[in-house]
């Protein structure tokens, strides 16, 4: 979600200003009014989320467009052409909104209307509590839908990312796991021997070590060999450690 790739935004950017340029409300003095002034932004966005929404299987979102309202009370001066536009800063994901500003009329003006752009799609879900430091298994998560746009960081789509991970911290049934849920396991202490290996160039090399880090696998841990040398390698298992040659 793996997470959503930058192409996902500016991609709907692109659309989103590409459709702005073919908006043109001429001489229609009802383009003022709130409720028409609605329509054109919600006009404006539906397409370019159908199209710009991610296709992967392995991360099938389904967009839904929550659209808010302008004050009812809000009196706009006539306007021949407005033009919907993505404020600056703002993205298409979760709580945002869209611009609409008078370009052509007596009077200059730029409305926002709220959105909240949700993003539908399967995650792994808490099925039984987990207390801190516990080491999350298979078991502990079951495949639900939510939506991605409402979670704080990113969605662990798949098991890999998390199975075999500690909690960062007591987690409760019905949460999705994210990112920053889980924490590499640690595997040994510093001081614990492990095995240095790695190969490249055609060669091996196999050593045993002292460890002068705590070892979390998937982490760099630095190891002390015999002859006093310091090597840096990518903890594997709890007695491995492997170098890049």
């Amino acid at each position: 979600m793996p997470k959503l790739p930058p192409s996902f935004f500016s991609s709907i950017t692109a659309r989103l200003m590409a459709l702005a340029a073919l908006t043109l409300c001429g001489g229609n003095a009802l383009a003022n009014e709130p409720a028409v002034l609605e329509k054109m932004a919600h006009d404006f966005l539906t397409p370019a989320l159908a199209t710009a929404m991610p296709k992967d299987a392995a991360m099938p979102l389904r967009a839904e467009v929550v659209m808010g309202s302008l004050d009812a009370r809000l009196k706009l001066a006539p306007c021949n052409r407005v033009e919907p536009h993505l404020p600056n800063g703002a993205r298409l994901w979760g709580r945002s909104r869209i611009g609409l500003r008078c370009v052509d009329g007596p009077t200059r003006w730029n409305v926002f209307v709220p959105v909240t752009v949700k993003a539908w799609g399967p995650a792994w879900v808490l099925k039984r509590a987990v207390a801190a430091g516990d080491t999350l298994t298979q078991e502990d998560a079951e495949i639900a839908e939510i939506d991605w746009a409402e979670q704080r960081s990113g969605v662990l789509a798949v098991p890999e990312r998390w199975v075999g991970q500690q909690a960062a911290f007591p987690l409760t049934v019905g949460l999705a796991l994210r990112e920053n849920m889980v924490r590499a396991s640690q595997v040994f202490a510093p001081g614990a021997q492990v095995r240095v290996s790695g190969e490249g160039g055609g060669f091996s090399i196999s050593a045993t070590g002292r460890a002068l880090t705590a070892g979390m696998v998937g982490e760099n841990a630095r190891v002390k060999l015999p002859g006093g040398r310091v090597v840096t390698g990518v903890v594997r298992d709890a007695q491995t450690v492997e170098l890049a040659l």
